[in-house]
């Protein structure tokens, strides 16, 4: 059985805690930050988990992180 590829986007996007959880960053943080107030800024510094919907299929696409 072959090596299954890891898809690069997602392994640039997505970190795999010791429990499992997968991390992500919050959207919304890239451009247009003048408009944003500093409180909304701040909110998306923290750190963000995948929903468990969503989990199974980003699991598949990072197998060996």
């Amino acid at each position: 059985m072959p090596k299954i590829k890891t898809h690069r986007g997602a392994a640039k996007r997505f970190l795999l805690t010791k429990s499992g959880k997968i991390k992500r960053a919050k959207a919304y943080k890239s451009h247009l930050l003048t408009k944003k107030t500093s409180k909304r800024k701040r909110g998306l510094r923290k750190e963000a988990y995948v929903s468990a919907a969503d989990a199974a299929n980003i699991k598949k696409l990072i197998p060996y992180k």
